[in-house]
């Protein structure tokens, strides 16, 4: 996985809305979010490029909030603390990539970004 880094000062994409996929399209492996059904290139090209992002933007928000979890499980004040050993496993991360989740986590919730605000890349 990519190690956390900083984006500061870009501005926030704002992904196309991800809609509903019924049960029966989904379970069709050839089904995804009707782009199959789009003829027009230049449609098909903007809306798979809206997916593109979208799912770009809650990979990244998912990232932060990973992290965040990471560092509030490690936190030395509760009773119940984990390793970074245990979170790794968890998390089916390298120890030293939890480390640096962690630390990216504590990162975040003392530095007042919050999710969306830095590029966890």
């Amino acid at each position: 996985m990519a190690e956390p880094t900083p984006r500061r000062n870009q501005p926030r994409l704002r992904p196309a809305p991800l809609l509903f996929e019924p049960a029966a399209a989904a379970a069709d492996p050839e089904h995804f979010f009707d782009l199959e059904s789009i003829d027009d290139p230049r449609a098909l090209l903007e809306r798979a490029t809206e997916l593109t992002l979208a799912f770009r933007a809650a990979a990244d928000r998912a990232t932060e909030f990973q992290a965040m979890a990471a560092a509030q499980l490690a936190d030395p004040r509760r009773f119940d603390r984990l390793t970074a050993a245990d979170i790794a496993e968890r998390a089916e991360w390298t120890e030293d990539y939890a480390k640096k989740m962690v630390e990216f986590g504590r990162d975040l919730m003392r530095g007042g970004e919050g999710p969306g605000d830095v590029d966890p890349a």
